[in-house]
């Protein structure tokens, strides 16, 4: 069986595509290839690096890609984190799977909002890497 390769997209690839980028190295390690980007490209947020930290998880060598320097073909599963979904090209929505998980955005948020969001992701992506790998 091919290795699956998942894209998570956001707006500014920046928390919770990187948060999901992380808890996928983390949990589908060696089962699945990933890779996280941003309808636009900024910065690895340092409050989402602290909190996967304190997971356990380190992110901090990620970096935030723009969705442009990417092949929809290359990915099996693209999963938007944010609801913009409706914003991306027809062939990144068209790919084998494809999910807008529409969560919270942490960005200026208290801390707790992050713990909140990181923890609803690494659920998600349990369940998103059993599904690729136990299809």
């Amino acid at each position: 069986m091919d290795m699956k390769s998942v894209m998570f997209v956001c707006r500014r690839n920046s928390c919770r595509s990187q948060m999901a980028e992380g808890w996928v190295q983390a949990i589908g390690a060696g089962k699945i290839r990933v890779v996280s980007s941003g309808l636009e490209a900024s910065r690895v947020h340092p409050t989402a690096i602290e909190v996967m930290a304190t997971a356990g998880i380190d992110i901090s060598g990620q970096t935030s890609n723009a969705l442009a320097e990417f092949a929809p073909a290359d990915f099996d599963a693209v999963i938007s984190l944010c609801g913009c979904g409706v914003n991306l090209p027809e062939a990144w929505v068209l790919r084998e799977v494809f999910e807008d998980w529409q969560l919270d955005d942490p960005d200026g948020q208290p801390i707790a909002v992050f713990q909140r969001v990181r923890d609803e992701i690494r659920d998600r992506v349990v369940a998103l890497v059993d599904r690729l790998t136990n299809p």
